[in-house]
C-alpha cells in the first residue's frame, strides 16, 4: 500500500531525483553549450556533436539511476505520456531543469565574460532560422528539422530504456543518438531539441534569439510527443517498465504484464501445493541387496536416514 504524502513536502526520493536534474541539466548547458560558446572556432561543429553526446553519457551513467537522466522536457513529456512517471513528477523536473538551464547559462555567462574579445550579445549558443541560420533555414524547415531531430533522440530513449532509469548500455545509445543529431542539426538551427537548453542561453543572448526562442520550445515537444505515440504502436503493449527508485512513492510507476487468466483459474482449483516427501536413498549394490533380481535382502532393512 502506498505511504501518503504530505502535499507540502517533498518525499526524499523526490528530492534526491529533483536535485539529480537540476544538478544535470546545469552541467549539460554550461559544458555541452560551452563548447559552442568557448571554443567553437577550435573544435567545429563535428567537436561541439561529441561535446553534447559526451556530456549526456557521462551524466546518463552518473545520474540514470537516480532520476533518468532526463535533464530535458521533452524527453519529460514522453516519459508523461509513455504513463511511467506521475503529472506530478514531470511538473518537477520541468521546473528543476528549466532552472538548472538558467544557472548554467548565467554560469557560463560569467565565465564567458571573463575571456578577452568574446561576444555573447545575440548569440551565446543560442539556437536559431533565418539569418541566424549557418545555411539560412526558413521558418518551417527549423520547425521541420527540429521537429524530426527531437523524434529520434526521444524514440531511441523510450526503446532503449523501457523505463525509467538509465542502466546498462544505454547511455551509449543516447550519447551517440544526441551526438549524431547534434552533426546534423548544427548547420540547420544550432540543435536545440531541447527547449530548456534553447531557453537559457537565449535569456542572456537577448535580442533575435530570444525573439526566436519560441520555435524551439514548441517543435522539440511536438517531436517528443510523436515519438511516444510511435513507440506505443511498435512496442507490446503491457511491457515491464521499471522504475529508477522502487521507494519513490507518488512519483514513478511501473507496468506489469497482466496475468495470465487460465493460470490463475488453475491455481484456485490446485489449491496449496503438498511438498513431496523426500525419496528413500538407494541401497548399496551387490550380492544381498534388495533389487528387481536379487529378491529380499538378507538382513532386516536400516531405517531411513541412517
Amino acid at each position: 500500500m502506498d505511504a501518503k504524502l504530505d502535499p507540502m513536502k517533498l518525499d526524499p526520493v523526490e528530492t534526491r531525483t529533483v536535485a539529480a536534474e537540476f544538478i544535470g541539466t546545469l552541467l549539460l548547458v554550461f559544458f555541452a553549450v560551452g563548447s559552442a560558446v568557448l571554443a567553437a572556432d577550435y573544435i567545429g561543429a563535428l567537436g561541439i556533436a561529441l561535446a553534447f553526446g559526451f556530456t549526456l553519457l557521462a551524466l546518463a551513467y552518473a545520474l540514470g539511476p537516480v532520476s533518468g537522466s532526463h535533464l530535458n522536457p521533452a524527453v519529460t513529456l514522453a516519459m508523461l505520456l509513455q504513463g511511467r512517471i506521475t503529472l506530478r513528477t514531470a511538473i518537477e523536473y520541468w521546473i528543476a531543469q528549466i532552472v538548472g538551464a538558467i544557472i548554467g547559462a548565467a554560469l557560463l555567462l560569467l565565465l564567458a565574460k571573463q575571456v578577452p574579445g568574446l561576444s555573447t550579445d545575440g548569440t551565446f549558443g543560442s539556437n536559431g532560422f533565418g539569418d541566424r541560420s549557418a545555411v539560412h533555414l526558413n521558418t518551417g524547415g527549423a520547425f521541420l528539422a527540429e521537429v524530426v531531430l527531437t523524434f529520434l533522440l526521444v524514440f531511441v530513449w523510450l526503446a532503449v530504456t523501457h523505463k525509467v532509469a538509465v542502466v546498462g548500455f544505454g547511455p551509449l545509445a543516447l550519447g551517440f543518438t544526441l551526438a549524431l543529431v547534434h552533426l546534423i542539426g548544427v548547420p540547420l538551427t544550432g540543435a536545440s531539441v531541447n527547449p530548456a537548453r534553447s531557453l537559457g542561453p537565449a535569456l542572456f543572448a537577448g535580442g533575435d534569439a530570444f525573439s526566436q526562442v519560441w520555435l524551439f520550445l514548441v517543435a522539440p515537444l511536438i517531436g517528443a510527443a510523436l515519438a511516444a505515440f510511435v513507440h506505443q504502436i511498435v512496442q507490446p503493449h503491457g511491457a515491464p517498465v521499471l522504475i529508477a527508485d522502487e521507494r519513490a512513492v507518488g512519483g514513478h510507476r511501473a507496468y506489469e504484464l497482466p496475468p495470465d487468466p487460465a493460470e490463475t483459474e488453475a491455481g484456485r482449483h490446485e489449491g496449496p501445493t503438498r511438498r513431496r516427501p523426500p525419496e528413500p536413498p538407494a541401497g548399496p549394490a551387490g550380492p544381498g541387496a534388495g533389487g528387481p533380481k536379487g529378491g529380499p535382502s538378507d538382513g532386516p532393512t536400516p531405517p531411513i536416514g541412517l
